[in-house]
């Protein structure tokens, strides 16, 4: 942490020619279950810092550069994403790279829940996921990325649903093979989030005050972050199981209604998205097991039920052809 501390105020007194800058005390981010977030204070102002894994290459999850010049993208535009005073993808501090964010004042879903009504709530997530795909990808910082296909982003989950914990992911080819049958028309790519739910937004009342964690944000299919949002609120699709990412008293139907989707397209990106949530669940749950990355928070009972429900959901979902 003091090597973290003492290598940000070297690098930013000399990148913003603030030779007495103070850069304060690290405070680890207690929300969340990824990522090396700490808060700190520059100069008395608030902020928190993202940085890499340590060792670990900085591609992927791990490319933190790539998250902050999305989100500086974003921001520019008008967009609720915190600015970013400063990052680098050079190993400068601690040996790693960093992304620099302002502070952004808001509450999570977990306290909002409790304050406003779930339609609200709904309706002003599901705007600022309209505002996101609106955005010119030439305007999102990845502009220059290709466009991920339906059957690429098939495959980036099935790599990691190979290598999840098997006794929760046992019918896991039966459902990628159902999924790979019906792969929908594509539409014209948009930038996406990739892990678009309430657990990684803060609020300001009920609206959206900041979009967080791009860590697999790509040119892609807009219905993508749709799904992720629909399967992610949806508690009861999964029963007896855990909500990672918060959740609302609203149905998959009211989510699909305010985003203006079809029905019946709406149905596989559903199915893509409890397939893909299982395999990053199931995934990190294999990590934990390994002393790789533990967190209690995996080997749990519900989020066993959580991990084999939503294989189990996601099956009867395209078997069925019916939402």
């Amino acid at each position: 942490m003091e090597a973290i501390r003492r290598d940000l105020e070297e690098y930013l007194r000399a990148a913003w020619k603030r030779p007495h800058l103070v850069v304060g005390e690290l405070e680890p981010i207690a929300e969340g279950h990824s990522g090396f977030t700490y808060w700190v204070d520059i100069d008395g102002q608030p902020h928190a810092i993202r940085l890499s894994p340590p060792g670990a290459r900085p591609a992927g999850p791990a490319d933190v550069a790539r998250q902050g010049r999305i989100m500086g993208a974003l921001h520019a535009a008008g967009l609720p994403t915190p600015a970013i005073p400063a990052l680098s993808a050079d190993p400068v501090v601690d040996g790693r790279p960093f992304v620099l964010m302002e502070r952004v004042a808001g509450d999570r879903i977990e306290v909002v829940v409790t304050q406003q009504a779930p339609r609200d709530l709904g309706a002003a997530v599901v705007a600022t996921l309209k505002r996101l795909h609106a955005l010119p990808i030439d305007g999102s910082g990845i502009g220059g990325e290709e466009p991920v296909p339906l059957r690429g982003e098939m495959m980036r989950w099935a790599w990691l649903m190979e290598r999840a914990a098997p006794d929760l992911t046992g019918r896991a080819p039966e459902f990628g093979g159902l999924l790979a049958a019906e792969v929908p028309e594509e539409r014209p790519p948009t930038l996406v989030h990739g892990d678009y739910h309430m657990g990684n937004l803060l609020f300001r009342g009920a609206e959206v005050a900041a979009v967080l964690d791009w860590e697999i944000a790509e040119i892609g299919q807009p219905l993508v972050d749709l799904g992720c949002l629909c399967v992610m609120v949806a508690r009861r699709r999964f029963e007896g199981g855990t909500a990672p990412g918060g959740s609302v008293d609203l149905e998959v139907d009211d989510f699909v209604e305010l985003y203006g989707a079809d029905p019946d397209e709406m149905r596989w990106y559903l199915a893509l998205s409890l397939y893909k949530y299982a395999a990053i669940l199931g995934y990190n749950l294999m990590l934990h097991r390994k002393g790789r990355r533990p967190d209690p928070m995996y080997e749990t009972a519900a989020m066993a039920r959580t991990i084999s429900g939503m294989i189990d959901d996601g099956i009867a979902l395209v078997a069925t052809k019916g939402v």
